[in-house]
């Protein structure tokens, strides 16, 4: 199947399958009609001399420096390689991938100026599967993710370096292989592929849709820990999160009392407390507000997958050129903050319900450490330690990157976003989300062992899921194993298709 790029209708779960899964795109024959109108406006504004900023000026606090025509003509090149000024180990190929799909997506409503071979240049190299060596870190989220764009610019001058057929190798020789014609870059070619926050937007796409899979799981950890610990199901009735009107805890109960529907705890069998702690009752509410900040960010990183993010912007219905700032990546940087904050109170949430079941206190009559020879072993003690030190990291890396601009380019560019620091954190949290979650299900499958009455059908089909993975704590044995095994279960997602299988899709 192929996917067809028109500049509209670009969803994360299509970013997902092309970033990811190799889904082969094809420009729109109105996108390519579009651009071709606009790059005929641009030509005759250059042939007539028109000032345009990174056309015939230079740029940042260069702006006001007019260049001649022999200089206009190498300009690009000189942009591309000055801005390639990254550091660090090289970014994910799926991140990668990810910002070119969107870049395509920018050019394809036809506002950017770009030659349209050049964009069908970065369509065939999607295609085929050359994809640019970019380094993880260089860009402050304005003016456009710069750095790590000008990395992507640099193969489509056959400079730069790229993957092909798993192997890095010179750009230029990645384009052979592929049988991938250069386009080079011509007046506005560079500054219109580098110059929007795509990579940012690209990683914050791919976050959503593992953060979304995550949350569901947090249910599935949730409702295991909860029929372990005899909680009261009250709180989990949609009828009572509907009068209240949060869209997130609505789906979160529902979510809960499905996959403990069947169990004997739902139907009233076992006695419980008229009232649980916090860590238990306020889950849907907490769970929900999570879902709410995640479903908000994913509307904002979908406008700016469908948006045009560059500069300047040509109108050629009206024959005007527009320069402003819609490289800025506040605009989905701000959200995400709220999305990494979102999975860090989650897990928060998921170390309280873990800790309840390893105090005998607060159990209902679990073993304490949920081990049957307590003195002599220890039980999961320790897990509790590697849960709350992911936590500790997890809530140091909450901290805004958003709010903490530093001023660049000789102060003409003295507000950026920091956009991709937000979005390399967040994968942070993430990688830290999947091992708490993990301990919690290990927990909660270790005290569901203790009991013996019947568990609702997503609850049971969890529990045999996570013991194809980690076998019952007998005797005390080295857990950095079952640690891994879990997060790497919980990240796999099996967890969650095995429930869905059983029990229906969840929200």
């Amino acid at each position: 199947m192929t996917l067809i790029i028109n500049g509209s209708g670009l969803t994360i779960e299509k970013v997902v399958s092309v970033a990811r899964h190799n889904e082969k795109i094809e420009l729109s024959e109105d996108a390519l009609i579009k651009m071709r109108q606009c790059r005929a406006m641009l030509e005759k504004k250059i042939n007539a001399r028109e000032i345009m900023y990174g056309v015939n000026t230079g740029i940042g606090e260069f702006s006001e420096v007019v260049l001649s025509d022999e200089q206009v003509k190498e300009f690009q090149k000189y942009l591309i390689f000055n801005h390639a000024a990254g550091i660090g180990d090289p970014m994910p190929l799926e991140y990668v991938r990810a910002a070119m799909l969107g870049r395509i997506n920018v050019h394809a409503h036809g506002n950017s100026g770009i030659r349209p071979e050049v964009t069908q240049t970065l369509v065939e190299m999607l295609n085929k599967g050359v994809t640019p060596y970019v380094c993880s870190k260089g860009s402050v989220g304005a003016s456009g993710d710069l750095a790590p764009m000008a990395q992507m610019a640099l193969v489509l001058m056959g400079e730069g370096k790229a993957w092909y057929r798993g192997e890095l190798m010179p750009g230029k020789e990645a384009m052979q292989k592929a049988g991938i014609e250069i386009p080079g870059l011509q007046a506005r070619d560079g500054l219109a592929t580098i110059n929007g926050s795509n990579v940012l937007t690209a990683m914050s796409a791919l976050f959503l849709y593992d953060a979304q899979r995550w949350i569901k799981q947090a249910e599935i950890a949730a409702a295991m820990s909860l029929e372990a610990l005899k909680a009261n199901m009250g709180p989990y009735t949609a009828r009572l999160h509907e009068v209240r009107g949060f869209a997130g805890a609505v789906k979160s109960a529902k979510n809960i009392e499905k996959l403990v529907e069947g169990g004997d705890l739902k139907s009233g069998k076992i006695k419980h407390k008229v009232q649980d702690a916090y860590s238990m009752r306020s889950t849907p509410q907490v769970i929900g507000a999570a879902r709410d900040a995640l479903e908000y960010a994913r509307s904002q990183v979908e406008i700016e997958l469908n948006g045009v993010g560059d500069n300047p912007v040509f109108f050629p219905e009206d024959d005007l050129q527009i320069s402003g700032a819609n490289f800025q990546g506040t605009p989905v940087a701000l959200p995400m903050e709220m999305a990494g904050q979102a999975i860090t109170m989650v897990s928060v949430l998921s170390e309280r319900r873990m800790n309840r079941l390893n105090n005998p206190t607060l159990s209902a009559g679990l073993p304490a450490f949920l081990t049957k020879g307590a003195g002599m072993f220890s039980g999961l003690m320790l897990s509790q330690y590697t849960a709350d030190m992911q936590i500790v990291e997890q809530k140091i890396l909450s901290t805004p990157a958003a709010i903490q601009s530093i001023p660049a380019a000789a102060d003409q560019e003295d507000f950026v976003s920091m956009g991709m620091n937000t979005a390399i954190k967040n994968f942070q949290i993430l990688d830290n989300a999947y091992g708490i979650l993990g301990i919690e299900m290990m927990a909660a499958a270790q005290a569901l062992d203790f009991r013996d009455y019947n568990f609702g059908k997503g609850v049971k089909r969890a529990h045999a899921e996570v013991r194809k993975h980690v076998e019952f704590l007998d005797v005390d044995r080295p857990l950095f194993n079952d640690h891994n095994a879990m997060k790497d279960l919980v990240k796999s997602g099996d967890v969650l298709k095995a429930v869905e299988d059983e029990t229906g899709e969840l929200y």
